[in-house]
């Protein structure tokens, strides 16, 4: 859990004062009101993770502050403070859901005691619900479909890195999966309760993924309303998936290696240093050691996150789970309409030069998909094509010297041009239009855009 913060309320500024001086000499960050109607703003826009309210204010008074804040977060632990200590009023705080109760002219260690019991059940409760949201989505390795040899070694790979504190960088192609190998990293990990925050670090401009990660200060910029924790902040415990790091601009490179470095961040227009505990799993379809190289990529963040690497087969490469996977979707997607597949439309499946992941029986007519039900670029495209050994002209001269290349610098080169020359089909095919090419392909729009502008392909 990020570093909490304490809302107190009170209509006497003295007592507000008194709380807030004793609860930051304890290390708390506090919010305070003296207007109830502040107050219940405060709850809305800023989600403390302890209430400390008045029980006898004008207007509104500290029964309904604690109802309102129980509506808007049921977990959220409320402490009432009163001059009247009756039996009757602390009864009716605790039915109401209070954790506690305070009489005032209480002491410190009082106020401490009762504020430290408060913020442990309230950690508690977020990790409970962290892993309940994890049951409900199984992120496990059981989500992870796969019995072929290549992702029977991925499985082992995830469980051995999964109990270690180290930061891990996930590899494969588009629609491999990372994001899923990222959860089952999580989900196996002592960090498991803590809270998983993935971030897309190619959906967003430079400042607002600046400002996703490490937070910033209100007013630091234009819309800076108020201030807000990053990303990085709100995952301390847990995980962070940095999502397509290769895309990461290098200013924000600099800043994310100081972070791991030092464990601190600094909110944009702050200047205090936040302590964060997170594990970061990153994910790349990019050769960063070649980005690393091109000085495309910082080489000592390539090294900072690349601790451990788990490389994803393509599906191309992973014998039988076309199979496995085309049945799990039919099963998720089919809506009991659509039963199984012809075996012709199975055959077809399996001798495609997959890029991505099977999406058929969306397409499906009858109750059985039949080859009629394929996209045409699974029946006939170029990828398949390729792995029968002819390319076309065009593409055989941009492979002119892969056999002086390793293997694998070999492989890569021709799955590179394989792609482009891929993405340059579909978009002739469909006139250039990326959002027409991109559901033909089988992919979102944003990963077909990324991958034009990955080769620098032109319209």
């Amino acid at each position: 859990m990020a570093e909490p913060r304490i809302l107190i309320v009170d209509d006497e500024p003295d007592m507000v004062e008194n709380c807030t001086r004793i609860l930051r000499r304890a290390g708390h960050r506090c919010l305070t009101a003296t207007d109830p109607h502040r107050a219940l703003a405060l709850l809305e826009s800023e989600h403390p993770d302890l209430l400390l309210t008045d029980l006898k204010m004008p207007e509104i008074d500290g029964l309904a502050m604690l109802r309102r804040a129980h509506e808007l977060d049921p977990a959220l632990p409320v402490v009432v403070i009163t001059a009247f200590a009756t039996i009757e009023s602390a009864v009716a705080a605790i039915k109401d859901g209070a954790f506690d109760y305070l009489p005032k002219n209480f002491s410190v260690d009082q106020l401490t005691l009762v504020v430290e019991r408060a913020l442990r059940q309230r950690r508690l409760a977020l990790e409970n619900r962290n892993l309940r949201d994890q049951l409900q989505t199984t992120f496990g390795l059981d989500n992870v479909i796969g019995r072929s040899p290549a992702m029977a070694q991925v499985f082992e790979l995830v469980k051995k890195a999964a109990r270690s504190e180290a930061n891990i960088l996930v590899l494969g192609e588009s629609g491999t999966g990372k994001e899923l190998i990222a959860r089952a990293v999580h989900a196996n990990s002592p960090r498991a309760a803590q809270a998983f925050v993935p971030v897309d670090c190619a959906s967003l401009p430079e400042n607002l993924l600046e400002s996703e990660l490490f937070g910033h200060e209100k007013g630091a910029f234009t819309g800076a309303v108020k201030t807000k924790p990053g990303l990085m902040e709100v995952a301390t415990g847990g995980t962070v998936f940095l999502d397509e790091i290769g895309e990461l601009p290098v200013s924000l490179q600099v800043k994310l290696l100081r972070a791991l470095q030092e464990r601190q961040i600094r909110r944009v227009g702050g200047t205090a240093l936040i302590d964060v505990d997170v594990r970061v799993v990153s994910a790349t379809n990019r050769n960063l050691r070649e980005a690393a190289a091109q000085g495309q990529f910082r080489e000592e963040l390539y090294y900072r996150v690349n601790v451990i690497e788990i490389r994803l087969p393509p599906l191309r490469e992973r014998a039988g789970d076309v199979r496995l996977l085309a049945h799990a979707f039919l099963k998720r997607y089919g809506q009991e309409r659509v039963h199984g597949y012809e075996d012709t439309a199975m055959a077809a499946l399996d001798a495609y030069a997959w890029p991505g992941n099977v999406r058929a029986c969306a397409l499906a007519e009858g109750d059985t998909i039949t080859r009629r039900d394929l996209p045409e670029h699974v029946l006939h495209a170029s990828p398949r094509m390729a792995t029968s050994g002819s390319p076309t002209p065009a593409v055989e001269t941009q492979l002119v010297g892969t056999g002086d290349l390793g293997l694998k610098d070999a492989k890569e080169r021709w799955m590179a041009v394989l792609e482009a020359s891929y993405l340059r089909q579909l978009l002739a095919r469909h006139a250039g239009n990326i959002s027409a090419a991109a559901k033909a392909a089988g992919i979102d729009r944003k990963t077909f855009h990324r991958l034009v502008n990955k080769h620098q392909i032109r319209g």
